[in-house]
Parts: structure tokens; C-alpha cells; sequence
């Protein structure tokens, strides 16, 4: 399964020329992680943040390629697959594309942090992400 998210691009996320200026991919693909988390693993980032010993999902690593500009005024389509679920990490990949074209991929590991360290996937998390995980296969 494949999980969407549009995102109009707007004047605060472009450069002086209008296209996107590449650190707001970031921000973007950071959204997309972050309405992942709440409409299919059951948490919000503000749950999972505030209060008790946990401490969210950081980004551990990320790699991205930028195949081709996105411009004001465009609607861009991310997608989001997993690729890997790990005791404490989750492998997943963005694609954004706008009519068709590939705009950018990425390549991304979050980490369940308990207490400043990785942690096991809290059990309701881990099922969430399964179930996800096996309706893509």
C-alpha cells in the first residue's frame, strides 16, 4: 500500500525564480512522515512527543535526489512506501511527482527514540506498521 499526501506549492516554499528551494523538500517530506504517522500508525507527532519518556521518530538518515524543479502554484503528489521495518528504525520512501513528471525521491530511516535512545516499537505502533507494510506486498 501506498500512502498520499498533496501538497500545493506555495510562494514560502519557492526561491526569487519560483521553483522550490531545496531545503523545503525537507519540511515537505517531514509533513508527509508526520500525517503518515497519524492517519495510519495511530499517533501524531504531538503524542508522540509531549509528555512521558518518549521522544518521537527523528530522522537518522535521508537521502534524497532532485530529478526536476517544482514551480508556484503546483499541486505535488508525494508518496510514501515502506521499505523496511526494524526493531527500533523504519526504512521508507518518498516519491513526489507532478502530472506524471518525477519531481524528487528520497530515501529516509526514523528511529522510535524512548528516553534519548532507539527503542523497540511500541507494540500497537509495530502492528500499525505491519499491517501497512503487508497491504503493500
Amino acid at each position: 500500500m501506498t500512502y498520499h499526501r498533496t501538497i500545493a506549492i506555495e510562494f514560502n516554499h519557492c526561491d526569487p525564480a519560483g521553483i522550490v528551494f531545496y531545503p523545503r523538500y525537507f519540511e515537505m517530506i517531514n509533513s508527509v512522515v508526520e500525517n503518515f504517522f497519524a492517519d495510519i500508525v495511530g499517533r501524531s507527532f504531538a503524542q508522540m512527543t509531549t509528555g512521558g519518556n518518549h521522544d518521537g521518530v527523528p530522522t537518522a538518515r535521508i537521502e534524497a535526489n532532485f530529478a526536476a524543479p517544482s514551480r508556484l502554484g503546483e499541486k505535488v503528489e508525494f508518496a510514501l512506501n515502506v521499505q523496511r521495518l526494524g526493531t527500533s528504525s523504519l526504512a521508507l520512501r518518498i516519491t513526489a511527482s507532478h502530472q506524471g513528471q518525477n519531481r524528487l525521491s528520497a530515501d529516509l530511516t526514523v528511529v522510535w527514540v524512548n528516553t534519548g535512545r532507539p527503542a523497540p516499537w511500541p507494540a500497537d505502533m509495530r502492528t500499525n506498521l505491519l499491517a501497512f507494510q503487508e497491504r503493500s506486498i
